[in-house]
């Protein structure tokens, strides 16, 4: 927290109104300020504008009213059939998270649990290949929201595999409808245009910790591991993440989350979104068959050499 100045105006001038917020403060000095007041006390209150925690003294407001959260409508959206992209503006991770957090599942197996995405209206759902490998009996957890914005727990053991990709370590499931709600899309990134040092947060399930959010940075957007690119990033990856999207600062899936090194901190890994959209756009070739779990191409490992020498004595 730090007291407001002239140059704070013009730092976050960009940025406050791309903020879905309640109040509205006018200043003495013509400022405009939208954020949540978070406290008032004696000489000053407290602003949250989702970039940071603003005090005010209250000598230097003129005016103070609320103002309806009208969200922020995606530009330029373009669906394929299967998966949805659009131009979204920046926002807080905190406006992000409360946006997009319902569009993310916690998917069970009887070997474990893991973290999906919604990718549709039909309940289409994206995941980890190894969070669904050798399973048949697959459940989903939806979280919906309910008035007073509180949230419940809606299990869904209605769910099928459509495709899978081992070598990718995709999978494709589909979640059946459901009567009373609908599902909440999420958007993918068009473009692989994130950069080292960008801002991004996964949701996820960290060892069943359900809606976990956890914040990051781009550390390699492309880091090389067994002949596939991975993104890097400090945002925390635990078991029960795999699967989960990985965000942007706009609110776009850039990733998903499937591994970490072991006995460290602040070194996961995921899936470019690249490869994503691969794996959805060629799906048929990646089809599942419930009569046939060993369906698909596998490479054969190459023949050992043959050591012609002696073995020593």
């Amino acid at each position: 927290m730090k007291q407001l100045t002239t140059i704070t105006f013009f730092l976050i001038a960009s940025l406050i109104s791309a903020q879905c917020s309640a109040d509205e403060i006018v200043l003495k000095s013509g400022h405009k300020i939208e954020g949540e007041v978070l406290k008032e006390r004696t000489g000053e209150i407290l602003v949250d504008i989702g970039i940071d925690i603003l005090r005010i003294p209250l000598t230097a407001i003129q005016s103070r009213s609320k103002t309806k959260s009208q969200g922020v409508k995606p530009k330029a959206v373009e669906e394929t059939g299967l998966y949805r992209t659009a131009k979204l503006p920046r926002r807080s991770i905190k406006e992000l998270s409360k946006t997009y957090g319902e569009g993310v599942v916690l998917v069970q197996t009887p070997g474990g649990l893991g973290s999906g995405f919604i990718i549709n209206d039909r309940g289409m759902c994206v995941t980890n290949y190894h969070v669904v490998e050798r399973e048949t009996r697959i459940a989903a957890t939806m979280f919906v929201s309910t008035e007073g914005n509180s949230l419940t727990r809606r299990r869904i053991e209605d769910v099928k595999i459509l495709a899978l990709n081992p070598f990718f370590d995709l999978a494709l499931i589909q979640i059946s409808k459901q009567d009373d709600f609908k599902f909440r899309p999420v958007y993918l990134a068009a473009k692989d245009d994130y950069r080292e040092g960008d801002e991004v947060f996964a949701i996820g399930n960290p060892l069943g910790l359900e809606r976990s959010v956890s914040q990051g940075i781009v550390s390699t957007r492309n880091r090389n591991v067994r002949g596939l690119v991975y993104i890097q990033t400090t945002a925390q990856i635990n078991p029960g993440n795999s699967g989960g999207p990985l965000f942007n600062s706009n609110g776009q899936v850039v990733g998903v989350t499937n591994m970490k090194l072991l006995n460290s901190e602040g070194l996961g890994f995921a899936i470019p979104i690249s490869y994503v959209k691969h794996f959805l756009d060629n799906r048929s070739a990646f089809s599942y068959d419930r009569t046939n779990p060993n369906a698909g191409f596998r490479y054969l490992p190459p023949p050992r050499r043959q050591n012609s020498a002696p073995p020593p004595k």
